[in-house]
């Protein structure tokens, strides 16, 4: 994907439960003389939509017309609450609750660090529904995508009421769910669980096959068409009913704070679905969104102009550092896509001309290049004492910075066959004066239909070589 699609044109009714995040912020210099607890002098009260109502400005922020339904009280919050939307180009409208208060979550904040977290909230849940449900059915036919945001505060109690006049309309479904049971979601689109999320639903798993399974199932008992899963660290999943998984991982190069992340991942999520992307490259735009806001502190907004930097920041967006089970599933989605899948191995302990100049050589014979990586055992055994200079993520880390890389993974084991005969590539290659039947998974990649390559290596160039030069112009 080279650029990001016209959001502009993108229509979203978004109904769940709306909040007002408030932020109390100030130094601390002493503790409190009455309890041990630090004592904040605030210096600056800042409000900020909160919860379905973040998913709404996050939506904005790429440019999508968004309407907003939700439950508040007749108060002053509800009033804020109005006014920063409409400032931040949502539609909101609301249903107001004469015995309830609008949801509020106080934040007290010093050098950056929350100190506590303080909820003013009465649940919604025994409130009569009738002017939302009305509302609701109104919009439902102007907008291209429905998003469900259940904070479990109520707002949603009629939630499979919502999915059925969304089915009726033929309109797209995306619920960010929550709760021990997700029976009543029944016939959405897509959900987006967190892992804590779907693993009380679902079941826990020990590997990624069961991982998968549990969400082919999810997907079957709730005539879902797909899981998206965010998996913190690792990422997101994609998951269908036919048992397909498609892997993003985490791409946020700092972590500042998650708060929200969650929300930018729906509203990019059904902003790219109604601009007439398909699933996974709606997920890839998610995902980026994802890496931009957890860079930034407390709920927060992606802009098109910071997700086009994202994207463009890497040359593959499914690309990295992963493991067994993550390389397996992308080289699976590469084929499917009918691309040529090359692969080579070695310890680049310290990168140099030579390494750069035959990587680049090995990427042009295919379109996606796999390097597998000696661990640091390994390399200490081929090496000897003192090797490697850089431990194996640090060397990762520089390949998968590499233009002609699109996968690292480590490898620990005394010889790579049984991985080569798994993942059978298209084209094996090698580096230096091997014949091709001396190179461990040869066989199994030829007999697979695939070649195997040997690439010279820069002359006068090595490791060894660089390593050997410091120490002699260092005894000078």
């Amino acid at each position: 994907m080279a650029q990001i699609p016209e959001f502009t044109q993108s229509k979203l009714l978004i109904v769940g439960d709306v909040m007002l995040d408030r932020y109390w912020s100030g130094s601390t210099a002493r503790i409190s003389p009455e309890a041990p607890v630090p004592v904040v002098k605030v210096g600056d009260i800042e409000d900020r939509p909160g919860g379905a109502a973040n998913v709404a400005v996050n939506a904005a922020a790429l440019g999508a017309t968004v309407t907003l339904l939700g439950l508040v009280g007749c108060d002053e919050s509800a009033k804020i609450l109005q006014t920063q939307l409409e400032a931040r180009g949502v539609r909101p409208d609301f249903s107001e609750i004469k015995d309830r208060d609008t949801i509020t979550k106080l934040r007290v904040m010093s050098r950056n660090q929350q100190l506590i977290r303080l909820d003013f909230e009465k649940p919604f849940d025994d409130v009569d529904k009738t002017n939302l449900l009305n509302k609701y059915a109104r919009y439902v036919e102007q907008a291209d995508v429905i998003v469900l945001s259940d904070y479990a505060k109520g707002c949603l109690s009629e939630v499979k009421q919502l999915i059925e006049f969304a089915k009726e309309a033929g309109k797209p479904i995306i619920v960010d769910p929550k709760g021990n049971s997700f029976e009543k979601y029944k016939g959405a689109t897509v959900i987006t669980p967190n892992m804590s999320e779907f693993s009380e639903v679902a079941g826990e798993h020990n590997s990624e096959a069961e991982l998968q399974d549990l969400a082919a199932q999810l997907c079957h008992r709730l005539d879902l068409k797909h899981v998206l899963l965010t998996r913190s660290e690792k990422g997101m999943s994609l998951f269908d009913r036919q048992s397909s998984a498609y892997h993003l991982p985490a791409l946020a190069k700092e972590v500042y704070d998650v708060t929200g992340a969650g929300d930018t991942v729906v509203s990019t999520l059904a902003c790219a679905i109604a601009s007439g992307l398909d699933m996974r490259l709606s997920c890839q735009l998610a995902n980026h969104a994802a890496g931009v806001v957890v860079g930034k502190l407390g709920t927060s907004t992606v802009s098109t102009t910071e997700l086009a930097l994202a994207l463009n920041s890497h040359k593959s967006i499914d690309g990295g550092v992963m493991s067994e089970a993550q390389l397996k599933m992308a080289v699976s989605q590469a084929k499917e896509r009918a691309e040529r899948i090359v692969f080579t191995n070695g310890c680049f302990d310290i990168l140099h001309a030579g390494h750069v100049s035959y990587l680049n050589e090995a990427a042009s014979l295919g379109d996606r290049l796999i390097v597998a990586v000696n661990s640091d055992a390994s390399v200490t055994a081929l090496k000897g004492p003192g090797r490697p200079v850089n431990n194996v993520s640090r060397r990762m880390a520089v390949l998968a910075g590499l233009s002609a890389v699109d996968w690292v993974l480590e490898f620990s084991e005394e010889t790579l066959q049984r991985l080569i005969s798994e993942l059978l590539p298209d084209i094996l290659v090698k580096g230096g004066d091997y014949r091709e039947d001396e190179i461990v998974g040869g066989a199994e990649v030829k007999a697979n239909g695939g070649e195997v390559k040997v690439l010279g290596f820069e002359d006068g160039v090595s490791t060894t070589g660089i390593i050997s030069q410091i120490i002699e112009k260092g005894g000078r």
